[in-house]
């Protein structure tokens, strides 16, 4: 952890284009510019930051999805941001993840595909919301951002 905040390094996770299975679409209350998955979750771009913002998902729906969960995808209309997301995994017992890492490792690489840029600013629009610094360095994800220690501990092996 540094001064300004933390950094973590994960792998990348692709997505590829997919059907949205049953349901899926109705549970999201959106329209999907584009449905992608990788091994963890859909994702789904949508046409405006505003959509992502306002979405009210209906999460009994949602967590009959078979996935971790679903990331909310759109373009920012702010300057300040590449993108925004939100992060929906009712089937793993969260229906809102205020700030998702993982989540960033398929947006990286989605958003490097459209952008063409490796650098990025990111704002998940969860009600706590959040802003991640996101690059993609080949196969691996470098998110940063600012953390708060909530819990302190040791480790006592042997």
């Amino acid at each position: 952890m540094t001064a300004d905040g933390i950094q973590l390094d994960f792998p990348v996770k692709p997505e590829a284009p997919a059907d949205p299975p049953p349901g899926f679409i109705a549970g999201l209350g959106i329209t999907p510019r584009y449905v992608g998955r990788n091994a963890f979750d859909y994702l789904v771009e949508v046409e405006s930051d505003a959509i992502v913002r306002g979405m009210a998902p209906d999460f009994s729906m949602l967590a009959r999805v078979e996935c971790r969960g679903v990331i909310v995808t759109a373009r920012s209309a702010d300057p300040a941001y590449d993108f925004i997301s939100r992060f929906f995994a009712p089937a793993a017992g969260v229906p809102e993840d205020p700030v998702t890492g993982s989540a960033h490792c398929c947006l990286a690489d989605y958003w490097h595909k459209r952008l063409n840029k490796t650098r990025f600013m990111a704002y998940q629009a969860s009600p706590r919301s959040g802003v991640l610094q996101v690059e993609l360095v080949g196969d691996r994800v470098r998110l940063g951002g600012t953390a708060v220690i909530v819990a302190r501990g040791e480790l006592l092996l042997g």
